[in-house]
């Protein structure tokens, strides 16, 4: 099978890219009060090394009192923090690789298994972090507003930092989700509403605001999820009709390219076609796609939380759907954590020497 189509260029704005392969963003709770250290930085330089064509960070929090569940997750505010993320930006850089942090503030959350908590409530739409549970306080508009200056803030930081590009997290049941979903954003406000569109309000006043920072040169990211952590089969939009209601004003706000996550990217979205999630929003939008979703191992990322291990996995039917011009990039995760030379091996068809993962990996920074 030849892969050689993923390793063509990429360029878009203030993105050139040397393949097509992403590292998706894995939260990697390594940073002691939110600063990232000498290792993480040499953690993701033995990706650049290791030829992925662009690195997106672990998600690193905005400037918000509750806007993570993690003492150890990293912040992107603060110099102590900034100074780390300058550190890692060019050490990828010195080793040929190109950069984004994903940008994210959680939202509504379950309290964390080592027990700390924020200095302050959770806050998301609502208060609720899904259906029946709260476990914070409706943001006010004043909340919200400092928010959506946060988001801004944190993406010009990136830009004067060296980063090639930024990703915004609008996944996954953290707080950007939070607001698309009905069942947990009841607001009665112009932050709220009964149409998935009316409650893109949010969203796209954060859009506006980053690329009112970063100006019309600088790539913008943005992750979609229909899945919820609590509900795999959970879906916003019902239809392509619905996905493009959704979608479409994000990319006019700004977005330059989705990040359509999903579990397993071959499993299609909606029926009457084989498109997979990416395959849609590309179709329906025009912009360029990444999809993600159990690339390259068997089983998917949340069973390996639960401790599942994966073994390698062929990349053809990826690369038919590639090919076809389904997607424009392609993120990979697992692969990625347990072996940084993963992208590397590929390109040279050494595929007798790709590793499985396990969960000892979730655990450390494996550098080599």
């Amino acid at each position: 099978m030849s892969t050689n189509n993923l390793f063509s260029e990429f360029n878009l704005k203030s993105l050139n890219l040397k393949n097509r392969i992403v590292m998706a963003p894995m939260t990697r709770s390594f940073s002691p009060n939110g600063v990232p250290t000498d290792e993480v930085a040499a953690y993701y330089q033995k990706r650049a090394e290791g030829e992925v064509g662009l690195i997106l960070s672990e998600g690193t929090v905005i400037d918000r009192p509750s806007s993570s569940n993690d003492a150890n997750v990293p912040h992107f505010h603060g110099d102590l923090a900034l100074d780390g993320w300058k550190k890692v930006i060019d050490e990828v850089h010195a080793a040929g690789g190109k950069m984004g942090p994903q940008i994210w503030h959680m939202g509504i959350m379950d309290n964390h298994h080592s027990g700390w908590v924020p200095p302050v409530p959770f806050e998301g739409p609502s208060g609720l972090n899904r259906p029946d549970f709260r476990n914070g306080v409706a943001m006010t508009e004043k909340d919200i507003e400092d928010t959506i200056l946060a988001f801004g803030k944190a993406a010009a930081d990136a830009k004067r930092l060296g980063f090639d590009t930024i990703e915004l997290h609008g996944a996954h049941g953290y707080l950007i989700d939070q607001f698309f979903r009905a069942e947990t954003n009841l607001r009665e406000d112009i932050y709220g509403g009964k149409t998935l569109p009316e409650r893109n309000r949010f969203a796209i006043e954060v859009i506006k605001e980053v690329r009112k920072q970063v100006g019309n040169d600088f790539a913008v990211i943005m992750r979609f999820s229909q899945f919820k952590p609590s509900d795999y089969n959970y879906k916003l939009a019902k239809n392509p009709q619905e996905l493009e209601a959704w979608l479409t004003p994000l990319v006019d706000a700004g977005v330059d390219i989705i990040h359509a996550s999903q579990r397993r990217f071959w499993e299609p979205e909606f029926e009457g076609s084989d498109l997979n999630f990416a395959g849609w929003a590309k179709k329906v939008t025009g912009a360029p796609t990444i999809t993600v979703g159990s690339v390259g191992l068997s089983g998917d990322f949340f069973g390996a939380f639960a401790g599942e291990s994966s073994e390698p996995t062929s990349l053809e039917e990826l690369n038919r759907r590639f090919e076809r011009g389904d997607f424009d990039l392609v993120a990979v995760g697992r692969p990625l954590l347990s072996d940084p030379n993963w992208v590397a091996k590929i390109k040279a068809g050494k595929t007798d020497e790709l590793k499985g993962f396990t969960k000892e990996a979730l655990g450390q920074l494996v550098l080599e």
